[in-house]
């Protein structure tokens, strides 16, 4: 068989809304995909599921290496499956073997486990595992660039005139300077500090790297480049791979001639660009819908898409059904009512009723939401916040994305100077203020024992401080706890069709620390209000100017155990940092 990635093999040529109850024992299942327990979701559950993200690295390590791995996650799918949280899919950050400089996310080999994350029966074995759970397996495509490592890069850099030598974005210099040196093709300048383009004598020429100087960015107009990449998804999807996460998808193709971008005042080398030829290319929807096409060929699969450096407008111009688009407006909220309900409204107005929002609060790239919440509100309570924000996150329209950890309230840790990972962040300077995603990428705490039950030897990198009484294990047997809150509410979501397919409503409270919406119509609607203060607030619900609809509601789940509950005159007294989940009574 030839192996299409060896450079030396032959040249590639390429919304009822309706509240319903849990169904009863015995009833018949909806129609999952093959090989997924009768507890999973039928072929919407792109649309109506939760998808959890794991950073391998950091959630479980099964032979005590300090590396998280793939049987250390398959060891732990019971948290997720039906009698933990009940998840409907994890989405891996990179699994393939990479020489690490961004921790993954140079890929020198597409197609194949990184053997430190372990085999590639292991991976298979996860796939089975995880679908016996009802839980499918969504995999991270880095395809924007590879590894400088990849034997494609490595042949294309050798010569001009190679089988590989279009596969990248390769440019002569645009001149000379008055010392001999090469001037670059255009202005263009890297995500990650200093010039987009790096030099390479033996052909003569630059190459581009949106990252990286190791991450070199691949030439998707060349035909053979999208049919090696389209294979490889294949193969992925025949091994059982239900999705995938496609990562700054909007930055795979760059204007054909590369010309120099606008120049505009910012604070970094990056802002004062106007980003016009670099990223979201008019031909862009023509080869995203190629690739959703093959996607589309098996049942029930769906992709999201990493948005690079753009707005809510432009995910939802790219967003279609089975293929949602992450946008960054609600991590960049800051916690007040007020500015959660604009940009609920911003959101809900540039999607409309037609196209799908995703929901994200966290992720590897960005500050753990129960560290910049707390921090924003102006406190300690950790729990409250996260607690809260779970019900924000669950209960709006769209799909949620929980990043591992949320579910008990993980913090951002801080990291010594000599500890950094992060490459950019060893970088780091006045002039290039970059904040270190190590911090939102320790180890997941599972126990208060040495090694936080997360690896019997010593961690890739350093555990948070607070793991002895922050763990899963402290929390399990805690009803008040914020690992109790998520079931609970991840739970009431499953069962409740208003709050995973419901259009949504704003409700007005009368109180600026309040917030309000409905999902679904008519007696079968849920409401959902959240508490944005730290203190005690009153809301009336009923006819006689209170909020909401006039209906008679009842309080089904909470943040709190034992949640606030509608008094005989309709007002609801919700505690500081306290939400809950009313229906009709």
């Amino acid at each position: 068989m030839i192996d299409s990635r060896d450079p030396r093999s032959r040249s590639e040529t390429a919304e009822s809304g309706a509240i319903v109850e849990a169904a009863p024992a015995g009833a018949s299942a909806p129609a999952v995909a093959p090989g997924l327990g009768p507890q999973a979701l039928g072929p919407e559950w792109w649309r109506e599921g939760v998808v959890y993200q794991i950073y391998p690295r950091s959630f479980a390590d099964s032979n005590g290496d300090g590396l998280g791995d793939l049987p250390g996650i398959i060891g732990r799918l019971d948290h997720l499956g039906p009698g933990g949280l009940g998840i409907d899919a994890v989405w891996l950050s990179p699994i393939y073997p990479s020489p690490g400089l961004d921790v993954g996310y140079d890929v020198s080999d597409h197609e194949a486990v990184d053997p430190r994350f372990g085999t590639e029966r292991d991976f298979d074995q996860l796939v089975v595992e995880a679908h016996r759970r009802g839980i499918r397996v969504v995999l991270d495509l880095v395809m924007n660039h590879t590894s400088d490592r990849h034997p494609w890069f490595e042949a294309s850099r050798r010569s001009r005139d190679n089988p590989y030598a279009d596969w990248y974005l390769w440019r002569d210099p645009a001149g000379y300077d008055g010392r001999g040196r090469p001037r670059r093709p255009n202005n263009w300048v890297s995500f990650f500090g200093g010039p987009a383009w790096a030099w390479e004598p033996r052909r003569g020429q630059f190459y581009h790297h949106t990252f990286l100087a190791e991450q070199p960015d691949l030439n998707w107009r060349n035909p053979a480049v999208e049919q090696a990449q389209f294979r490889m998804v294949r193969r992925w999807l025949d091994r059982g791979v239900d999705g995938f996460r496609l990562d700054v998808f909007n930055v795979f193709l760059k204007h054909p001639d590369l010309p120099s971008n606008p120049r505009r005042r910012g604070t970094t080398a990056w802002s004062r660009q106007v980003h016009r030829h670099d990223r979201d290319q008019p031909d862009f929807v023509d080869l995203v819908g190629r690739f959703r096409a093959l996607v589309d060929s098996y049942p029930a699969t769906f992709t999201v898409g990493e948005l690079f450096d753009g707005g809510a407008e432009r995910a939802a111009e790219l967003a279609a059904d089975r293929h949602l688009v992450f946008d960054w407006e609600l991590l960049g909220a800051p916690w007040s009512a007020e500015a959660f309900g604009r940009v609920i409204d911003r959101r809900e107005g540039v999607f409309g009723p037609e196209r799908w929002p995703a929901l994200v609060l966290s992720n590897h790239d960005q500050p753990r939401h129960a560290s910049r919440l707390a921090r924003s509100a102006g406190t300690d309570d950790i729990d409250g916040i996260a607690r809260a924000a779970a019900l924000i996150l669950l209960g709006l329209r769209g799909t949620p994305f929980l990043y591992y950890g949320e579910e008990i309230g993980m913090v951002d840790v801080p990291i010594p100077a000599e500890e950094i990972v992060d490459p950019p962040a060893r970088r780091a300077s006045a002039a290039f203020p970059w904040w270190n995603r190590d911090q939102c990428r320790t180890p997941m705490p599972w126990s208060g024992d040495p090694g936080a039950g997360f690896t019997t030897g010593r961690p890739w990198m350093r555990i948070g401080p607070d793991a002895a009484v922050r763990n899963v294990a402290a929390q399990a047997s805690d009803p008040d706890s914020v690992l109790a809150c998520y079931r609970r509410l991840l739970a009431a979501r499953r069962s409740v069709a208003a709050l995973r397919i419901g259009r949504l409503r704003r409700l007005s409270t009368g109180d600026p620390d309040l917030l309000a919406w409905q999902r679904g119509d008519g007696p079968d609607a849920a409401v959902v209000v959240v508490n944005f203060a730290t203190s005690e607030r009153r809301v009336r619900w009923g006819r006689n100017g209170g909020a909401g609809d006039g209906v008679r509601r009842r309080t089904l789940v909470g943040t709190r155990a034992e949640p606030a509950r509608p008094g005989a005159g309709g007002e609801l007294v919700l505690r500081g940092l306290e939400g809950v989940v009313l229906v009709a009574a």
